[in-house]
């Protein structure tokens, strides 16, 4: 159904972006690298890079996001999704945010400990916190070295409420834990879907979870009483909006309590990332691709302006609008998670006042 081209040699399977724009801080560069560095022929192996920052819990200023605080124990993401939006920030840790973000992940080996002084600091006030936000928490290396996993741990042992976003089937692997805290009502988990399309999937984002094993993880959480919730995202116009009813109604069967939504925005070095991948997997189609973007965003790639840059304007904004609010009436009425716990994590450190 999508036409994919056959791809030459050089073209890096198993990686997102294929080209590696130019860092925007950096100071000097060369004429005879022009803009855009091509990848090397030879596969980029995966590199893992520690650091040591002195806090973890961020606060989250957007109005666009459902959230206040986050976590992300990786910095960069080896899922090598070629839309996706944090690969600006790697700019701000010296690398590009081509193949550089997929390549040289940055691991927060000290995270769990930062975690568990900061909520136990006298000023904390219990508020969920959201496990990734920006790069996957449970992104394939997160299996040898489990700092999600220890963050787990300390949330659980405080009683600490949590939200997590992945799409990564690993996240079963600590079923465990999140079976506990869902039964405190302290957990809720967001599984990240953009497409039924194994093709498309594997080079869309060719280092996540598949479509088999994202619905089994759905509902998997879902039949084990973790609230579990689906993320379509993001929708990109000409790729995967024609299946928005066909997703909702499949993981509503799994047992997912709502279906939520964000359209494709590519700011920055994103836009040219994007490009040069749909050009050279879809070259028939890719200017229909590109121009229904740019009508999501007043003519641009991007967008930055809260409340249009997660869902768009315009006649294709609105034509996802309509039908997502169609396909939740339909396949998940009635339907909600239950509220956060906020009171167990205050009365484990203040137990006297269970007293009163």
């Amino acid at each position: 159904m999508n036409s994919f081209e056959q791809l030459g040699e050089d073209y890096q399977k198993g990686r997102g972006a294929q080209i590696n724009p130019s860092n925007r801080f950096d100071k000097l560069s060369y004429e005879s690298e022009l803009d855009i560095t091509p990848l090397e022929t030879e596969t980029r192996r995966t590199e893992y890079i520690e650091v040591y920052p002195k806090t973890m819990i961020n606060n989250v200023a957007s109005p666009d996001l459902p959230m206040n605080w986050s976590v992300n124990p990786y910095q960069g993401c080896e899922h090598g999704c070629v839309y996706c939006y944090a690969r600006n920030t790697h700019n701000y840790w010296g690398y590009s945010a081509g193949t550089d973000f997929e390549t040289k992940i940055l691991v927060k080996k000290n995270a769990a400990k930062l975690v568990e002084e900061k909520i136990k600091s006298k000023n904390w006030k219990a508020s969920p916190i959201m496990l990734s936000g920006n790069t996957d928490c449970y992104q394939p290396i997160e299996r040898k070295l489990e700092i999600t996993r220890g963050i787990l741990e300390v949330l659980w042992r405080h009683r600490h409420p949590v939200s997590i976003i992945t799409k990564n089937s690993l996240v079963l692997r600590d079923l465990d834990l999140l079976k506990k805290m869902a039964d405190n009502r302290l957990v809720r988990v967001a599984i990240s879907v953009t497409t039924l399309d194994e093709d498309l999937r594997r080079r869309l984002e060719p280092r996540t979870a598949s479509v088999h094993s994202r619905l089994f993880t759905i509902e998997k959480l879902a039949s084990n009483g973790i609230p579990v919730s689906v993320m379509f995202a993001p929708i990109i116009p000409g790729l995967n909006d024609h299946e928005i009813f066909k997703l909702a109604e499949y993981t509503s069967g799994l047992g997912a309590l709502s279906f939520g939504y964000t359209v494709v925005r590519l700011n920055g070095d994103i836009g040219a990332i994007f490009e040069d991948w749909v050009r050279k997997n879809l070259p028939d189609r890719a200017d229909k691709v590109l121009n229904r973007i740019k009508d999501l965003h007043g003519g641009q790639l991007g967008d930055s302006r809260f409340g249009d840059r997660m869902r768009g304007q315009g006649n294709f904004a609105e034509i996802i609008r309509s039908q997502v609010q169609l396909a939740r009436r339909k396949f998940f009425a009635g339907r909600e998670a239950p509220p956060f716990n906020l009171d167990m994590f205050e009365e484990l450190r203040h137990p006297q006042l269970s007293l009163f």
